[in-house]
């Protein structure tokens, strides 16, 4: 790849991973724009691991607590490693279960413009209609497991991981800056399990690793990634879903108007 291209992508997923706005969505669109060849498996490994690599540094110390009292099932920090480890299994079942589908005829382009709209639209009605004041330590099990099953609609391309577990965390009454945290800490199993899946398929690939350019991806999608959770969870509280949902809406508008 070009290294223009490997910034210009690394610097896309780094933002688009963790804002409600479907990275597979412009993934798609900006190559097509551009003319730009598929930017391969080792690539989405790379981004893939600063993304993972990004939310990490950030939550770093509620991992740390989520670590030490893993076992002291009382302690809210234990309670809620717990929860983000049950809201998981369904979106890894679902992978298993769909990863064919996902891989091919769900990658169409009128298949991600659809549902970018939809899931935008579901989540400007659950920030209109559905926002409270809980945070992710008040979370009950029942809502966990809803968040969970939300997620695995994320295998969907478009629907937008970040997007739809925010969705259903304001929909039952989590403030944004709850279904915000709380979607990112779901990021963390959820990107390791999409790079592992994706480390195993690689390594059957005899080809060449290009290092560098691989090396700066990873780089520049953990830096953009890490940026873009901080002012995300500063901003949120205050601007809501709306700019977002709209933003939806017009990336959908472009994608069929280019790509299908």
């Amino acid at each position: 790849m070009d290294l223009v291209h490997v910034i210009v992508l690394a610097l896309l997923q780094g933002v688009t991973e963790f804002l409600p706005i479907s990275s597979s969505g412009h993934l798609i669109l900006i190559p097509a724009l551009f003319g730009w060849p598929d930017q391969g498996l080792a690539f989405d490994i790379a981004v893939h691991a600063g993304t993972l690599l990004a939310v990490i540094v950030y939550f770093r110390r509620e991992l740390l607590g989520m670590a030490a009292t893993a076992l002291r099932f009382g302690q809210p920090e234990s309670r809620l490693g717990w929860q983000v480890v049950v809201a998981t299994v369904p979106l890894g079942l679902a992978g298993l279960a769909f990863a064919d589908a996902v891989e091919t005829s769900l990658r169409a382009p009128v298949v991600i413009a659809a549902s970018t709209a939809f899931f935008g639209l579901l989540l400007w009605l659950a920030d209109r209609f559905g926002r409270g004041a809980r945070d992710e330590y008040q979370l009950a099990w029942l809502g966990v497991l809803l968040i969970g099953l939300a997620q695995a609609l994320a295998l969907i391309p478009g629907t937008s991981r970040s997007g739809i577990t925010m969705t259903a965390a304001l929909a039952i009454g989590m403030s944004r800056e709850a279904a915000g945290r709380f979607s990112f800490l779901l990021a963390i199993p959820a990107i390791g399990m999409a790079a592992l899946w994706q480390s195993l398929q690689f390594a059957a690939d005899p080809a060449p690793v290009p290092w560098l350019p691989l090396g700066l991806a990873a780089a520049v999608s953990a830096l953009t990634a890490f940026a873009t959770i901080a002012l995300f969870l500063n901003l949120i509280g205050r601007m809501g879903m709306t700019v977002f949902a709209l933003y939806r809406f017009a990336l959908a508008a472009v994608i069929v108007y280019v790509l299908v």
